[in-house]
């Protein structure tokens, strides 16, 4: 499963890899955030893909400075993607947020360096790289017409914050 997993009987297990999204409005505004982590005793790879994937996400903050573009951000993903083997699910990424959970614009989790939108103090957004540990990234959906999962079947993880562009960088606002 990539993102959007539907609650059904399953029960996770020991070495199961759990990725959560989490969105929420407060005072009108909202915030999305995710975390992977693995339950009871991690595989090696499962700590590596998670790893890198924030990785990706912290890399994807650095780009986040006025006067950079998008495809700096997707850039800064895919290259930490590259760089370990992995996939990502071509389709799919962060999105602007503010009054509503997704906004325009979208974030690619891949882009060509200085190409896109430019960036400037007072946007908003969530960026969300999401990886699959088989290179392709290619995914399906499932019949519920919501869930993602690898066709390949390999593993996921997938990380977000929800990030203000200010003059001085990137503030975290979902940071704990």
């Amino acid at each position: 499963m990539i993102v959007h997993g539907i609650p059904d009987r399953y029960r996770l297990k020991d070495g199961d890899l759990v990725s959560i999204d989490c969105g929420a409005y407060l005072d009108g505004w909202a915030g999305d955030s995710a975390v992977s982590f693995v339950v009871g005793l991690p595989r090696a790879r499962d700590v590596a893909l998670i790893e890198a994937t924030q990785e990706a996400l912290r890399a994807g903050i650095a780009a986040m400075r006025p006067g950079n573009r998008m495809g700096d951000i997707g850039h800064a993903i895919a290259s930490v993607a590259a760089a370990g083997g992995y996939g990502v699910p071509i389709d799919f990424g962060g999105h602007g947020i503010g009054r509503r959970m997704h906004e325009d614009p979208h974030v690619a989790n891949h882009g060509r360096p200085g190409r896109g939108l430019v960036l400037r103090a007072g946007l908003v957004l969530a960026i969300e790289p999401m990886f699959t540990g088989g290179g392709d990234g290619r995914y399906d959906t499932d019949s519920d017409g919501w869930a993602l999962r690898t066709v390949d079947g390999s593993r996921t993880s997938h990380s977000e914050h929800t990030v203000a562009i200010t003059d001085d960088g990137p503030v975290i606002l979902t940071e704990v």
